[in-house]
C-alpha cells in the first residue's frame, strides 16, 4: 500500500496515484468501474437512501462519452435496486448482487432460476428470517438470486457478531440435507449474503474486460467483496482503489467518497 505521497504538479491526487492514472489513461481502450455504496455514494443507513455523490455522478458521465472509455457499476446491489438509486446513463454497464445479475445491453434478459435453486432461495429465507426477527432493526433483503441478513442497525457490535453468528449455524444445518444444497455464503460490512448462484465480483470485472475489449481496467470499491475484484486485476496493467479504511490488497487508496470525482477527472483530464 502507498501512504501519503507528493502530488504531480497540476493534480489533486498522490504523486504515485497520479502518475498510474496518467499510464491508465494513455490505453487505447480502457474501463472504470466502481461500487456504488461506500464509492460512487456515501453510507446511509437505509438503502433506498443512497444517491450518487454528484460530483462523482458527473465526473463518471463525462468519461463516459469519452472515445475508447468504457463506465461501469459493480455492485452487491439487486440491479433493480441498483438502477433505482445510481440512475445510470444507458451507455454505463452494471453487474448487481456480486455478478449474479447484469446489464450488458439495452436486450439484456432477466437472471431466470431453475427449480432447483428456487427452492434452495425459499429454504434459505426461511433459515434466515427467524434470526432477524430476534434482533431489532435487523432484516432480510430480498434479490433475484439471493437473501442477504443486513444488521447494521441491530444494535450493538456484540448483537451484529450474535445475529450473523447465529444465521451461520443454522445455515450449517441447512448445507447438510440434499434437496436444499447449492447455496454460497459471503460476508460484508454488517451483511451475511445468500447466494444460489456463485459469482463474486472478480468473475463480474473478468466478464466486463471481455466484453468491452478493455486493455487496462480501474477498479474502485470499500467493502470485503471488493476484494474478489481486486484480486483479479492485474498489478501491471490494472489500477485498484481502496475508498476508506481497512485492509485491502488494492494498490492505491483515497480516503471516501469524496475523492473519487479527483480520480474520475484525473483519467477525463489525460484522455481529453
Amino acid at each position: 500500500m502507498t501512504g501519503h505521497l507528493p502530488q504531480e504538479p497540476g493534480s489533486e491526487l498522490p504523486g504515485e496515484l497520479a502518475s498510474a492514472l496518467r499510464r491508465f489513461a494513455g490505453r487505447d481502450r480502457i474501463l472504470v468501474a466502481v461500487d456504488f455504496d461506500g464509492v460512487l455514494a456515501e453510507l446511509v443507513d437505509r438503502a433506498e437512501d443512497a444517491r450518487p455523490v454528484p460530483e462523482n455522478a458527473a465526473a463518471l458521465a463525462a468519461l463516459a462519452v469519452l472515445p475508447g472509455v468504457h463506465t461501469a457499476l459493480v455492485s452487491g446491489r439487486a440491479l433493480a435496486s441498483l438502477i433505482a438509486v445510481a440512475s445510470p446513463p444507458e451507455s454505463t454497464l452494471l453487474i448487481g448482487s456480486h455478478g449474479a445479475e447484469r446489464r450488458l445491453g439495452p436486450d439484456a434478459p432477466p437472471l431466470e432460476l431453475d427449480a432447483q435453486q428456487c427452492r434452495v432461495l425459499a429454504a434459505v429465507g426461511q433459515v434466515l428470517e427467524p434470526v432477524a426477527r430476534r434482533y431489532p432493526d435487523a432484516w432480510v433483503e430480498h434479490k433475484p438470486a439471493g437473501r442477504v441478513l443486513q444488521v447494521r442497525l441491530a444494535g450493538s457490535d456484540e448483537a451484529r457478531r450474535r445475529a450473523v453468528a447465529e444465521a451461520e449455524a443454522a445455515l450449517g444445518e441447512l448445507a447438510g440435507a440434499p434437496e436444499t444444497d447449492g447455496f454460497y455464503v459471503s460476508h460484508g460490512k454488517d451483511v451475511l449474503e445468500v447466494s444460489v448462484v456463485r459469482a463474486d465480483k472478480g468473475q463480474g470485472l473478468d466478464l466486463l474486460r471481455r466484453v468491452t475489449g478493455a486493455e487496462a481496467v480501474l477498479f474502485a470499491g470499500d467493502d470485503v467483496t471488493d476484494e474478489d475484484g481486486f484480486a483479479r486485476l492485474d498489478a501491471g496493467r490494472d489500477i485498484t482503489l481502496k475508498v476508506g479504511e481497512g485492509p485491502t490488497a488494492a494498490r492505491y487508496r483515497i480516503a471516501g467518497p469524496d475523492q473519487l470525482s479527483a480520480v474520475l477527472r484525473e483519467v477525463a483530464a489525460w484522455r481529453g
